[in-house]
């Protein structure tokens, strides 16, 4: 990752403008097959597992009714490659940086003094599997924080604005959630070292393919799996509009269930295929994603 060269060389303007530029031309390489190795294309990797997803939605859709276009198909899709990669061109990859920069500084460049494991002996498969759990829990946690604090919340309502789910809902979020989880992801990376960085790209795309099944039109629970991989039948109640009295949501599991199942925030009371999707008062919810992208800061 690029570091940020001291201010008397290079201003922050023109440290994000080169980053920027460098991300754009890693992301130009990525969209022309010209990837150094085949698993960092992020691009291609991402339009495949969403293509597939697709196709299992129209060969085995849970809502039957619901059209293989459903409502805000295209808005959503809009969404996922402009979280993904849009901004991403604009200003995640110098905050990615600055994140860097800022751990760095604090732990004075010695990554080994908050280091709680190394995995560098562990199998491949041990490093990704610790690494899964580790990062996901810590997006559990986050997920559950941006339920539980209204300020947090006024940027969540974005995604729960989705009234028919589909694979692409997945990827409808504020772009201010990726500078809410960054920090936590960057610190799981410092917390747990030693791995190899393929892991990163593996764990990456499972969490992109077990996302995008949760919010899928399929009649999925995984069986008994059920209690450890989130799954559609468990997070369409996470969108429910109805919820239990007093509580701040349910089923904040990102890619496993297992967490809300321990911390009791698990709740399936029955089949859930019908339900009305949303929260209290989005019928006045705005609908474009330049004016979702400014309610938080005018939508009461």
């Amino acid at each position: 990752m690029t570091s940020i060269p001291p201010r008397s060389k290079l201003s922050f303007l023109d440290h994000i403008l080169k980053v920027s530029s460098e991300y754009g031309s890693y992301l130009w390489k990525d969209i022309t097959f010209q990837s150094e190795l085949w698993y960092q294309n992020y691009f291609w990797w991402l339009i495949l597992i969403s293509v597939v997803v697709w196709g299992l939605e129209i060969i085995f859709p849970w809502r039957k009714n619901q059209s293989v276009f459903r409502k805000d198909f295209w808005l959503d899709a809009f969404y996922m490659f402009f979280n993904f990669f849009i901004f991403k061109l604009v200003i995640f990859a110098a905050l990615a940086s600055f994140t860097s920069a800022s751990f760095t500084a604090i732990i004075g460049g010695d990554t080994q003094v908050i280091s709680l494991l190394n995995l560098r002996e562990l199998p491949y498969w041990a490093q990704v599997l610790v690494f899964f759990l580790a990062l996901d829990f810590i997006q559990w946690s986050v997920h559950n924080m941006l339920h539980r604090f209204n300020f947090l919340w006024r940027f969540h309502k974005v995604h729960h604005s989705v009234k028919e789910m589909g694979f692409a809902a997945h990827l409808r979020y504020h772009w201010m959630e990726n500078i809410f989880y960054e920090p936590f992801k960057y610190l799981t990376l410092l917390l747990i070292g030693g791995f190899e960085p393929s892991s990163v790209f593996v764990i990456y795309y499972i969490n992109i393919a077990i996302g995008h099944l949760n919010h899928a039109n399929i009649n999925l629970n995984y069986g008994p799996l059920k209690y450890i991989l989130n799954n559609p039948k468990m997070h369409i109640w996470h969108h429910a509009k109805e919820l239990p009295e007093g509580i701040h949501g349910v089923n904040f599991g990102i890619s496993l269930s297992v967490w809300d199942y321990i911390f009791k925030t698990a709740y399936i009371p029955k089949d859930g295929r019908e339900i009305e999707l949303g929260f209290a008062g989005d019928s006045n919810y705005p609908k474009s994603f330049i004016n979702q992208s400014t309610s938080p800061f005018t939508f009461k």
